[in-house]
C-alpha cells in the first residue's frame, strides 16, 4: 500500500508570471476633448462584446457561426478525440481479462522427431504399433479443446500510469484551449468581415453620389462650351474625372462581395446564399461611448493561448514522472485458468483443469542509457513550454498595447478627417457657384471634387477602422470565449 502510493517525478506548479497592476498605456494616450478613447475602462470585458456595437445582424451572424462553423466544429471533434485518449490511458490502472477458445485436430507424424522419441520409450520399432498409447498418439488424428481465461494487472507502484493521465488531462485542457482559441478568432473574424462590408458598401455609396455630382459638373461644362464661354479642356478634365470615379465602382463591387462570400464560408454556406440578408448596406457600426478592457492580470486568466501553454507546463511535466517510472521495477500478477481435452465428453470434467498464477518482475538494470536520456528529453521538453508560456505572455501584451495605440490613434484620425470633409463639401460648393457665374476656372472645381472625394472615402475607411481595432483590441484581451460555457444567464449583465 505505501509502494502504491509513491510517485516519482515533480509535481507541478504553475508558472510563474509577473504582471502589471494597470495598463501602462492608458496613461501614455494622449488626452483628446470628445475622444471616446478616454472613456477606455480597466472594467471586466464583457462575455459578448460584439454587442458593443449595437447591431443586430451581427449579433446574429456570430451566433450562427459559432453554431456551425467548421473549424470550431473540428476544434470540439479534438477535444472529444483527447478525452477518449485519456480514457485509453487510464484503463492501464485496471487489470486486462481476456477469454479465448480453440479447436484443432492434427495428427503426428510416426517418423518424425516426437515419433521416433515415442518409439525408442516404447521399446518398439517405428514400423509397428507397441502399446495403445502409442497407437492413439502417433499416425493417427487428434483432436484437441481448449477454453479458458487470463489475466494480467500491472501495479502502479511508483506512478507511472499517473502521471500519463496527468499528461493526457493536461493535453484534454490543451485541446480545450485550442477550441476556445478557435471560437475568439471566429467571432473577431465574423465581426472584422461584417465591418469590411459595410465600409466598401458605404465607399460604394459616396462613389455613386460623387459620380452623380461629377455627372453634373460635366453636364455644366459641356454647356458652357457650347455657349463659348468656356474651353475644351474644362469638357476633358470633367470627362477624364467621371471615367475615373466611374472605375472605382466595380473595385469597390468586387471587394464588397469578396466580403460577403468569406462570411458565407465562416457560416458554413455556399457563397451567395446570404445575399439577400447582406445586400442591403447599412451604417458602420460605431464603436461604443465606453469600452471595458480589464485589468491585465485578467489577461492570463482569459486568453486562450496562455491558458494553452500553461497546460503544455503541465503535460511536460507530468511526462517527467512517467519517465522516471520507467526506472523502477515493474511488478505484474498474471493468472490462466482453462480447461484442455482431446475428447470433448470429458471436456468438462476436473481432470481437464489447467491454471497458471504469479507475480512478474521486470527491473531494467543496463539498457545503455536510453532510460536516463529519455527522462532528460522530457526535462528539455518541460524548460521548453515553460519558455514558450512566457513568449505567449509577452505576444499577448504586445498585441494588446498595438491595439490599444490603434484604437486611440485612429480615433484621432476619424475626428480631423469628420472636419475635413466638412471644409471640402463647403470648398465644393463655393467652387461650384463661381464656376457657374464665371468666377473662377473649372480646374478649382475638380480639385474640390477630387479632395472631397479622397477625404469622404477615407473617412469612411476610418470609421470601419475603429470599430475593427475594437475587433482587434478584444481579440487581443481573449473575450468572447465564454460566451458558450456561461449560458444565457449572463446575457443581460452583459447587455448593462
Amino acid at each position: 500500500m505505501s509502494l502504491c502510493a509513491c510517485t516519482v517525478g515533480p509535481d507541478y506548479r504553475g508558472p510563474p508570471s509577473t504582471t502589471t497592476p494597470r495598463w501602462t498605456d492608458l496613461a501614455k494616450m494622449p488626452k483628446q476633448d470628445e475622444s471616446p478613447s478616454l472613456l477606455l475602462a480597466e472594467k471586466a470585458v464583457p462575455v459578448r462584446w460584439w454587442k458593443l456595437l449595437r447591431d443586430p445582424l451581427l449579433d446574429s451572424l456570430v451566433t450562427r457561426a459559432i453554431r456551425v462553423n467548421l473549424d470550431l466544429r473540428q476544434a470540439e471533434v479534438r477535444v472529444r478525440e483527447a478525452r477518449a485518449q485519456r480514457g485509453i490511458v487510464a484503463s492501464e490502472w485496471f487489470p486486462s481479462i481476456g477469454a479465448s477458445s480453440s479447436y484443432s485436430r492434427a495428427r503426428i507424424s510416426q517418423n518424425s522427431a516426437v515419433g521416433l522419441l515415442a518409439g525408442a520409450l516404447n521399446g518398439g520399432s517405428t514400423g509397428a504399433l507397441t502399446s495403445t498409447k502409442r497407437m492413439t498418439l502417433l499416425g493417427t488424428d487428434i483432436n484437441l479443446y481448449q477454453a479458458g481465461f487470463d489475466a494480467l494487472w500491472e501495479l502502479d507502484l511508483f506512478g507511472g500510469i499517473r502521471r500519463q493521465v496527468e499528461a493526457a488531462k493536461a493535453e484534454i485542457g490543451a485541446a480545450e484551449e485550442d477550441s476556445r482559441g478557435v471560437e475568439v478568432s471566429l467571432v473577431a473574424e465574423v465581426a472584422r468581415n461584417y465591418l469590411e462590408l459595410r465600409q466598401y458598401q458605404r465607399r460604394l455609396e459616396i462613389a455613386r453620389d460623387t459620380l452623380r455630382s461629377e455627372e453634373e459638373s460635366l453636364a455644366i461644362a459641356k454647356a458652357r462650351y457650347r455657349e463659348g464661354v468656356s474651353s475644351e479642356l474644362d469638357v476633358a478634365r470633367a470627362e477624364a474625372q467621371v471615367d475615373n470615379t466611374r472605375a472605382q465602382i466595380p473595385k469597390l463591387t468586387t471587394q464588397a462581395l469578396q466580403a460577403q462570400h468569406r462570411l458565407e464560408v465562416l457560416l458554413a454556406k455556399q457563397p451567395g446564399s446570404l445575399q439577400n440578408e447582406l445586400d442591403v448596406a447599412q451604417q458602420i457600426p460605431f464603436v461604443p461611448p465606453q469600452v471595458p478592457i480589464g485589468l491585465p492580470s485578467e489577461l492570463l486568466r482569459r486568453r486562450p493561448d496562455i491558458r494553452r501553454a500553461e497546460r503544455q507546463v503541465a503535460d511536460t511535466t507530468a511526462r517527467i514522472g512517467a519517465a522516471t517510472a520507467d526506472l523502477f521495477p515493474k511488478v505484474s500478477l498474471t493468472g490462466m485458468f482453462g480447461l484442455e481435452s482431446i475428447s470433448l465428453s470429458n471436456f468438462g470434467s476436473l481432470a481437464s483443469r489447467f491454471y497458471s498464477l504469479g507475480p512478474q518482475i521486470r527491473w531494467p538494470i543496463f539498457e545503455g542509457g536510453r532510460l536516463l536520456a529519455n527522462i532528460r528529453v522530457q526535462e528539455a521538453r518541460q524548460e521548453e513550454s515553460l519558455i514558450a508560456y512566457d513568449k505567449a505572455v509577452l505576444t499577448a501584451f504586445e498585441e494588446v498595447a498595438n491595439a490599444l495605440t490603434a484604437y486611440n490613434n485612429e480615433q484621432a484620425r476619424r475626428k480631423e478627417l469628420a472636419k475635413a470633409v466638412t471644409a471640402n463639401q463647403r470648398a465644393l460648393e463655393i467652387a461650384q457657384t463661381q464656376y457657374r457665374v464665371g468666377a473662377s476656372e473649372y480646374l478649382e472645381v475638380l480639385d474640390a471634387q477630387r479632395t472631397l472625394y479622397a477625404d469622404q472615402d477615407g473617412l469612411a475607411q476610418t470609421e470601419a477602422s475603429v470599430s475593427e481595432n475594437l475587433v482587434a483590441l478584444y481579440k487581443a484581451l481573449g473575450g468572447g470565449w465564454e460566451q458558450t460555457e456561461t449560458g444565457e444567464a449572463t446575457q443581460s449583465g452583459d447587455e448593462r
